[in-house]
């Protein structure tokens, strides 16, 4: 049927329009067109006064005089109003993304050749039709693409043929007369054949490339989903942990209540026999005293003589000789110690969430990659203060924690267990484990060490096992105005200077990069650019802590 409806419709068609005819009329030698359609062609023949047939070329004058042809009318109408929609399958008509048939009128089907002579993209019937209308002619004719006018030179309009090596760029066969004239030319198939060439290793190593990404995103696939499931976990496992914590801490709350009451009831119990005691024996010392008080009114010197010797004698109280109230009577230890214990509790709650925090920013599905400019640096810069219960004697810290200097004169620090009294040293009290940058300016001639450390180092004692970069806990950067090296466990590497001059006092600022889980520890000098002054690859088995050795009196070390 729909091989029926195509022939029909073939009958039809104005080969000049290539669509149903609309008011058909028949010329002379018998051939039917559109009205419109025959009317423009004959009015290009007026000046030659002799008029052409555009299917058989028979020729007429004068110029014909049209009539609708009716029955051919009718027929074409009819035909137009039965035919149904099942004549073109739906997957034939243009939809999006689709080439039209730039002939097709209403909804357009989907092209299947373009004419790049014609410039216009046909579906099957107008194609055939195209055909049809050029015999003998060898149009150039592609696979339908809606890209035609980019095959069109917008200076001469003519195809594009020919390709310039020396522009690398598509031209037509006139751009090699003016443009393009003397440039390496050749034939667009020519250069097509060279390329095609190219394509070979071009094609295998975009397809080791797409295998890479695969295996990548089955990698990241597979990291999101052991993310999500460890994240989970972490989340359930928290709250489990905190719950018990809570309880935990609900039952020592509980506990000093009870302690409290406890106490309370005991003493407020031995206080009310006392109270009870007391309350008799002012009852009984007030009715002795009302017998007296009696007695010495009575004028029976006889009776006086014989209860005078009873009354007199006032009965001592069993147990309650010497009662001693404690007045300052509080509860108010118990607040400081409940109050302390809060302090220290947040403040070790907010030490741990920090590590708790840096060790949530270490879990990464995707790696950032490794700084390389100053400005990459500086986006992991980090926060840093000086710990007083670190500092030697002879350091003294200003500008909040943030700067230190060797004085002479002994600080005011009270002892503790963390404090260097051997080495003038100082740490920072926070810690890295994840990324983390820093700069410090340092001055003075016999220089300093800028370090990062263990906490674990020792304290005590001017050993090695003190003092940064001579032992496996610390990593020391050594600086002053004669030269500078790097120490590790005693072990020791010359560097070039980076001190500004070799001055009585020479200022300079550093950058420390560390990448905790790579082992990465870095120092800089840093002026209008940054300067690698030492590489470190190692493996850091604890948190490390940035730390300071000052090297003679008047040099400083300030944190940036």
């Amino acid at each position: 049927m729909a091989e029926s409806s195509t022939q029909r419709q073939d009958s039809f068609t104005c080969s000049v329009c290539l669509d149903l005819m609309k008011d058909p009329v028949t010329v002379p030698c018998g051939h039917t067109y559109c009205l419109g359609c025959i009317k423009g062609c004959w009015d290009q023949e007026d000046g030659k006064g002799i008029y052409s047939c555009p299917q058989c070329r028979q020729t007429f004058r004068p110029r014909p005089v049209l009539s609708r042809n009716i029955l051919i009318a009718e027929m074409v109408e009819e035909f137009r109003k039965t035919r149904i929609q099942t004549d073109v399958p739906a997957h034939c008509y243009a939809g999006p993304g689709d080439v039209e048939c730039d002939v097709c009128t209403g909804r357009k089907l989907k092209a299947v050749k373009s004419c790049l002579d014609c410039l216009l993209s046909y579906c099957g019937t107008h194609f055939k039709a195209h055909n049809d209308l050029n015999p003998g002619r060898k149009h150039s004719v592609i696979d339908a693409t809606g890209q035609l006018q980019e095959r069109i030179c917008s200076h001469h309009k003519k195809v594009f043929e020919i390709f310039c090596r020396t522009d690398q760029s598509c031209i037509c066969y006139l751009c090699t007369m003016d443009k393009h004239k003397g440039h390496d030319t050749v034939t667009a198939a020519a250069e097509r054949t060279d390329k095609q060439r190219q394509l070979g290793p071009t094609q295998r190593r975009s397809q080791q490339r797409i295998q890479e990404r695969e295996k990548e995103l089955q990698e990241l696939r597979k990291a999101v989903e052991t993310l999500k499931s460890s994240a989970q976990t972490a989340v359930e496992d928290s709250e489990r942990i905190f719950t018990e914590m809570i309880r935990s801490i609900e039952r020592r709350h509980s506990r000093v209540k009870e302690l409290i009451r406890d106490q309370e009831k005991a003493e407020v119990s031995q206080a009310e026999g006392l109270l009870k005691r007391l309350e008799q024996e002012i009852a009984e010392l007030k009715r002795r005293d009302a017998e007296l008080e009696q007695l010495s009114h009575t004028e029976d010197h006889i009776h006086f003589l014989k209860t005078f010797q009873s009354v007199s004698e006032t009965p001592e109280s069993k147990d309650l000789s010497c009662i001693s109230v404690n007045q300052g009577l509080s509860f108010e230890a118990v607040k400081k110690s409940v109050s302390s214990l809060k302090t220290q509790l947040e403040n070790f709650c907010k030490e741990e969430v920090m590590k708790i925090s840096a060790s949530v920013t270490e879990v990464q599905a995707i790696l950032p990659p490794e700084p390389t400019t100053r400005e990459d640096f500086l986006q992991y810069s980090c926060h840093f203060t000086l710990d007083p219960n670190t500092a030697h004697r002879e350091l003294h810290l200003s500008e909040g924690n943030r700067r230190v200097e060797w004085r002479r004169e002994l600080q005011s620090y009270p002892d503790h267990p963390e404090r260097f009294d051997g080495w003038q040293q100082v740490l920072c009290r926070e810690g890295v484990s994840g990324r983390c940058y820093w700069e410090v300016e340092w001055s003075g001639q016999w220089g300093v060490n800028i370090s990062v450390s263990y906490k674990s180092i020792s304290r005590r004692g001017v050993g090695h096992e003190c003092v940064f970069g001579f032992n496996d806990q610390s990593w020391s950067l050594d600086l002053s105005s004669v030269g500078s090296s790097f120490s590790h466990n005693n072990k020791h590497t010359k560097l070039p200077l980076v001190a500004s001059s070799r001055i009585v006092v020479a200022s300079s600022r550093i950058g420390v990069y560390v990448d905790h889980r790579a082992g990465t520890l870095a120092f800089y000098s840093i002026s209008d650019t940054m300067t690698l002054l030492h590489r470190v690859q190692t493996t850091f088995t604890h948190t490390l802590h940035p730390g300071f050795r000052l090297c003679y009196s008047g040099s400083s070390v300030k944190l940036l």
